[in-house]
C-alpha cells in the first residue's frame, strides 16, 4: 500500500494573530491535493485559534512537548493539555531546539515516547550538520539520533520522519534530489533493520530544509520522499504549491 504524502507546515516563532488567521484563510479557501496529508504548527499561543478556524481535514502540530503529565515546569505543555485542546500532532527533535536550547537524544526520545503514549502523532526530526556532512558522518548522526527513540519506543506507527539537513534550514541552500534520497533511503533501511520490515514500508520519511515552490516537484519524485517539513515557505501563498506537488 502506498504511502500518504504528507506536507507539515512549521511556522515557528513567526505570526500575529490577524497574519496566522490569513494563512488558514488562504488553506482553507485552497483547493488542496485531497491524497496529502496536510498538517501546520503555529506558535504555541495560536494553537487554538488554528485549530478552531482550519477545515476539517487539516491537522494542528505542536512546535514542542513536555515528557511529563502536568507539574511544576514552567513555560512547558504536555501531551494531555495538547489532546484536551484538539491538537493531534507534535514536533520533536527539531534542530534549532537540540542546537539552541540542547535537547539531547535521550530527552527528545522521551518526549517523543510521552507523546505518543497519549495518542498524538509526532514529526520527529533528525538531520546532521554541514560539519558532520563534510566528515562522511551524516548516516552515522541521523540513526544514533533514531536509535535514542528506538530504545524508548517500538511502535512507529504514528510517527513521520522528518529529515532536515541543519545546514539547508533557512540558509536557501538545500540537499540535492540525489542527496536527499540518499539519506531517506538510508533510514528505510534502518527501519526495516532495528524496527520491523512494516515499520519500513509504512513509515513517512519526509524532507525539511529550504523547501521552496521551485524544488519540492523533483523531491516529491523520489521513492524514499514521502512528503515535507516546511520552514518559513508554510507562511506564504506558495505553501499551495508544495502540499500539491504531488498532484
Amino acid at each position: 500500500m502506498a504511502r500518504q504524502f504528507f506536507v507539515g507546515g512549521n511556522f515557528k516563532m513567526n505570526g500575529t494573530i490577524k497574519s496566522i488567521t490569513d494563512i488558514i484563510r488562504h488553506l482553507n479557501d485552497a483547493k488542496l491535493d485531497p491524497g496529502t496529508e496536510v498538517v501546520i504548527a503555529p506558535p504555541t499561543i495560536y494553537l487554538l485559534l488554528a485549530r478552531e478556524h482550519l477545515r476539517h481535514g487539516i491537522e494542528v502540530a505542536a512546535q514542542n512537548v513536555y515528557d511529563k503529565p502536568n507539574g511544576a515546569y514552567t513555560g512547558e505543555i504536555s501531551t494531555e493539555q495538547l489532546k484536551d485542546s484538539g491538537i493531534g500532532w507534535t514536533l520533536t527533535g527539531h534542530s534549532e531546539r537540540r542546537v539552541l536550547l540542547g535537547e539531547v537524544d535521550a530527552f527528545i526520545a522521551s518526549k517523543t515516547k510521552s507523546a505518543l503514549d497519549g495518542g498524538l502523532g509526532v514529526i520527529l526530526c533528525v538531520g546532521e550538520t554541514l560539519e558532520q556532512r563534510e566528515s562522511n558522518k551524516t548516516i552515522e548522526v541521523v540513526t544514533t539520533q533514531l536509535e535514542a527513540v528506538a530504545e524508548q519506543t517500538k511502535d512507529w506507527s504514528k510517527i513521520v520522519i522528518a529529515y532536515e539537513p541543519v545546514w539547508a534550514i533557512g540558509t536557501g541552500k538545500v540537499a540535492t534530489t540525489q542527496q536527499a534520497q540518499e539519506v531517506h533511503a538510508s533510514i528505510r533501511k534502518w527501519l526495516a533493520s532495528k524496527i520491523s520490515s512494516e515499520a519500513s514500508e509504512k513509515t513517512r520519511i519526509i524532507y525539511g530544509g529550504s523547501v521552496s515552490d521551485k524544488n519540492c516537484k523533483d523531491l516529491a519524485t523520489q521513492a524514499d520522499i514521502d512528503g515535507f517539513l516546511v520552514g518559513g515557505a508554510s507562511l506564504k501563498p506558495a505553501f499551495i504549491d508544495i502540499i500539491n506537488s504531488k498532484a
